[in-house]
């Protein structure tokens, strides 16, 4: 798209996304394990805090996204992932897990509903995810971008996500995810168990347990690398557990 085309977030979106910030550094909290839960309870008994996540999803499905500026359609589309997600969840909490949402009941999880409206077409979760951000950006990092309220999932970050930091909060999640056992696990006879993530998306990491494991020693801290020797993975984990305090 030529550069005259694109546009800046107008002051609705920035105002949301001020509200946004301020929506989840109230609720979302980062435990002495490394892992962020979100005060689901706590919010969804806020019906001020409710309407505010509303608007949020208001405000940034009501651009037109297509003409902003690469990093912030990025921006957008996670920002929308996002705060779906966290709306499908306190709409039915208490759950156990993500999982047991199931508009259709045929199959787990919330995430093929047509959940919102952007320039005249209808997404899912799925569609954001998937058919957009994995599509448009084949950027892996996207993975510790966006949340699916599980505990195994990397964190949710605690404010908005904003073009002028894009790169290095991807980064930061990376790190993060990949240096906590949710991410990577090596036993004491060297094999290594990671998250489920890089077996369901292994595409995005290279397509190989050599792209995988290359991807996890670019981001791996000195004495996890050292560790990553091996060439092969044994193994997958993850958590669906509800991220809830």
């Amino acid at each position: 798209m030529d550069a005259s085309a694109q546009t800046a977030p107008d002051a609705r979106v920035t105002d949301a996304l001020q509200s946004y910030d301020r929506l989840l550094a109230r609720h979302v909290r980062t435990g002495s394990d490394g892992v962020a839960r979100v005060a689901y309870a706590a919010w969804k008994a806020s019906p001020s805090d409710l309407a505010a996540l509303d608007r949020v999803v208001e405000a940034l499905a009501g651009q037109t996204v297509s003409r902003l500026a690469r990093p912030a359609q990025y921006c957008t589309w996670v920002n929308l992932y996002n705060a779906i997600t966290l709306k499908v969840v306190l709409a039915r909490f208490p759950v156990r897990s993500i999982r047991d949402i199931r508009p259709n009941p045929l199959v787990p999880g919330p995430w093929g509903a047509l959940q919102v409206t952007v320039e005249g077409r209808r997404y899912s979760l799925d569609d954001i995810e998937h058919r957009t951000l994995r599509r448009s950006w084949r950027e892996p990092r996207v993975h510790y971008a966006v949340n699916c309220a599980s505990i195994g999932c990397p964190n949710l970050m605690a404010r908005a996500w904003r073009p002028a930091t894009l790169e290095a909060d991807l980064s930061a999640a990376a790190r993060a995810y990949v240096n906590h056992p949710r991410g990577v696990r090596v036993d004491a006879q060297g094999r290594i168990r990671v998250s489920s993530i890089y077996h369901w998306f292994k595409e995005d990491f290279g397509g190989t347990d050599a792209g995988v494991l290359a991807h996890l020693r670019a981001h791996a801290g000195t004495d996890l690398a050292r560790r990553l020797q091996g060439d092969r993975i044994a193994g997958h984990d993850y958590d669906w557990s509800i991220n809830a305090v």
